[in-house]
């Protein structure tokens, strides 16, 4: 887990919750985000593992978003974890109808699997998102298959849009992956559930 001192690391106000503290990118954490990435439990719903050199890139890219945008993929850290993955906003780059749009994401470590952390985090990047940068709605996508992701889409009071589901054009070549759900939230509907 060695660090990376190329990767220039974004300014990015710290969320807390209870069990999470989603803050700044720091020089240990791409050792940690490349060995996620290399995990095929972590990425069972990606087209495959990423190596050193694209995990690193893909870092480099979220701290470009911070800097761009204002938000992005928070490095979250749990009592137990220095780094246990991200959370956050991002604004997808692929063409969709549905888009331009804000998106809420995660990708953690597995020891963090199935307490309710993804969903945690996820409710405080959107709160940042609806009162910070005054977001009117944040969508989530994940493939059909990854149902764990929907169910916390679901737990996060979004709701599904059939009529938005779509074939992911980055994942042409993976049919049990191609097809994705959209779910949609509008400010009024989480503040109404926050």
């Amino acid at each position: 887990m060695g660090e990376r001192p190329d990767i220039a690391f974004a300014e990015a106000p710290v969320l807390e919750t209870a069990r999470l503290r989603l803050r700044p990118w720091r020089s240990g954490d791409p050792g940690a985000f490349a060995a996620l990435n290399a995990d095929a439990r972590v990425m069972r719903y990606f087209p495959g593992l990423m190596s050193a050199a694209e995990s690193d890139a893909l870092t480099a890219s979220i701290q470009d978003r911070f800097r761009a945008w204002g938000f992005g993929f928070w490095a979250v850290e749990t009592d137990a974890l220095p780094f246990a993955g991200f959370i956050g906003l991002s604004r997808p780059a692929y063409e969709a109808p549905f888009l331009p749009a804000v998106e809420v994401g995660w990708r953690l470590d597995p020891r963090c699997w199935g307490q309710g952390l993804a969903t945690e985090g996820a409710r405080a990047a959107m709160a940042f998102g609806f009162g910070r940068h005054g977001l009117d709605q944040i969508i989530a996508v994940a493939p059909r298959a990854n149902t764990p992701s929907i169910r916390v889409m679901e737990r996060l009071g979004m709701t599904a849009d059939a009529a938005g589901d779509f074939d992911h054009p980055a994942l042409t070549a993976h049919p049990d992956l191609r097809r994705c759900a959209l779910h949609r939230i509008d400010r009024q509907t989480f503040e109404a559930t926050a």
